[in-house]
């Protein structure tokens, strides 16, 4: 089992076929997880991007596009290992795992927003998904 679990997700109100052109865009990436360094395990277009992860944690991170309803469910995962060793003590190990565990769930999240966000632009509260390119 890996000391950073994150899983998350959000429902978009958004043709899953929209999600590539956001997800697939590297120059987000960077912004989403500047002090990450990603490879690409897979690329599965608009069904989301799985990568192998470095930097200050090591792992493998995933984003998955599911088509539900008329928009999509956005899953984040990542399980990674911190690269620097850990504090041995147990209390501050704990502490020190809860803090890489909320900053990557935190980093998730305003991933999640700004993909709902970009894709529901301009769509009010109620109205039908967005089935358009939006870009």
């Amino acid at each position: 089992m890996t000391s950073i679990q994150v899983a998350d997700d959000a429902f978009v109100a958004a043709s899953v076929s929209l999600a590539g052109v956001v997800v697939g865009d590297r120059a987000r990436w960077r912004r989403w997880w500047p002090d990450l360094t990603l490879e690409v395990a897979e690329d599965r277009g608009d069904e989301g991007v799985r990568w192998r992860v470095s930097g200050p944690v090591i792992g493998t991170m995933e984003i998955w596009c599911e088509k539900r309803m008329d928009g999509f469910i956005l899953h984040y995962f990542l399980h990674a290992e911190p690269a620097e060793p850990l504090p041995a003590e147990p209390r501050a190990w704990l502490d020190a795992v809860a803090e890489l565990n909320r900053v990557r769930r935190i980093a998730g999240k305003v991933m999640a927003f700004e993909v709902k966000q970009t894709l529901e632009a301009g769509r009010a509260a109620g109205a039908p998904a967005v089935g358009e390119a939006v870009a």
